[in-house]
């Protein structure tokens, strides 16, 4: 069956591909965590280069939300998608009357039929959701919502104080959840605000269904943990803290007379897979302070093994200018336009920034090191 799955899959996504919602980004080639999370710092840090400015963050929590796909309602998106009759068909009969049981032990309840969701751990699930969920987005450029499977976030670009757009779009959004069977968890979806204006106001609290959304000064985005004042030393100190304990492991090898060799491949697949988690995002606005921090770990490891190993600042511009490359082959992804070329065709055009927050991120460094 899996394998007939994912014939279909690859079906479904030459023909609905060029229609999906560019700012959805699971389940896509050329797209990945850290597109999601690079492309939302972009639009805060681009929005707070003006003066007046503040960004509203809401980080949204749905209930099992695979679960709720209603494939009456899924069909007529997928006809939208020109997704063909019979290939809708073939979905709508995969969806429903399925048989379902539970067992726990030495017993097994009875079988009920489920009509309701995507069946669990099937080749097709996430798709069928990022389609389900394709019409869901912003109507106002001063709002972006992006999308990362059931991970959706929600950035209100606020000018002036005027919040009118980032509320009304809060109040669609819970409208379309209600009208496509989708339960907002008001109590796990919270909000947090970014505001470097000398003089800020207290904001008034943001509602959803009557209930006060909770505001952070942090929050887990997608793996990586942003903080109101877009620093990362809470992010690192985590990364560093996870590294540290994973060289006892790499130490214990080293007892064992492991191989230099079979030590370095330990190394890059436990320990520097753990330095480099989202390195694209963070590591260009790190503190001198924490990137000693992380750099020290690698020289750790450095000893124990008894030879040289990549420095993060090589892994950094690596893996930086193999994604800018993917990204201007690609004219599909949102981030593309961004890569605008010089009239001379070699270079590409300098984003403008006024603050170093912006300066230090990961598209302005991008340009830079690849036209240099």
């Amino acid at each position: 069956m899996k394998s007939f799955e994912r014939l279909v899959l690859a079906h479904l996504k030459d023909i609905t591909g060029p229609l999906l919602d560019p700012l959805q980004f699971a389940y896509r080639a050329n797209r990945s965590v850290d597109d999601a999370v690079n492309m939302g710092l972009h639009y805060v840090l681009q929005h707070l280069d003006r003066p007046g400015t503040y960004v509203r963050i809401l980080f949204v929590d749905f209930s099992s939300a695979f679960n709720t796909i209603i494939p009456n309602l899924l069909l007529p998106k997928l006809t939208q998608l020109s997704v063909p009759t019979s290939v809708c068909q073939w979905i709508n009969s995969f969806l429903t009357d399925r048989q379902q049981l539970v067992r726990l032990g030495k017993y097994t309840s009875s079988t009920r039929t489920i009509s309701t969701g995507a069946p669990q751990g099937c080749v097709l699930s996430p798709l069928l959701f990022s389609l389900y969920t394709n019409d869901c987005t912003s109507k106002d450029p001063s709002v972006k919502l992006l999308k990362f499977a059931d991970d959706t976030t929600l950035i209100g670009l606020i000018q002036d104080g005027d919040e009118s757009a980032y509320r009304q779009e809060v109040e669609q959004l819970a409208v379309w959840c209600s009208l496509n069977n989708l339960a907002l968890n008001t109590l796990k979806t919270v909000e947090m605000t970014v505001d470097f204006r000398r003089n800020p106001s207290a904001l008034p609290p943001l509602t959803i269904m009557d209930s006060t959304v909770t505001a952070v000064e942090s929050f887990r985005f997608l793996g990586t943990t942003i903080s109101q004042d877009l620093k990362w030393d809470t992010h690192i100190d985590s990364i560093v803290k996870k590294a540290q304990q994973r060289l006892y492991f790499l130490r214990q090898l080293r007892k064992f007379n492991l191989p230099q060799e079979l030590l370095k491949q330990f190394y890059s697949a436990i320990i520097e897979s753990v330095l480099c988690t989202s390195i694209t995002v963070w590591f260009s606005s790190a503190t001198k302070s924490d990137l000693r921090r992380l750099q020290r770990v690698v020289r750790t490891a450095e000893r124990i093994i008894g030879t040289t190993l990549p420095s993060l600042q090589e892994l950094y511009s690596s893996r930086v200018s193999k994604r800018a490359g993917r990204i201007t082959l690609d004219p599909s992804h949102p981030a593309h336009s961004l890569f605008e070329l010089l009239p001379s065709g070699r270079r590409s055009r300098a984003l403008s920034t006024r603050t170093t927050r912006h300066r230090n991120s990961f598209f302005p460094q991008a340009i830079h090191l690849m036209n240099t």
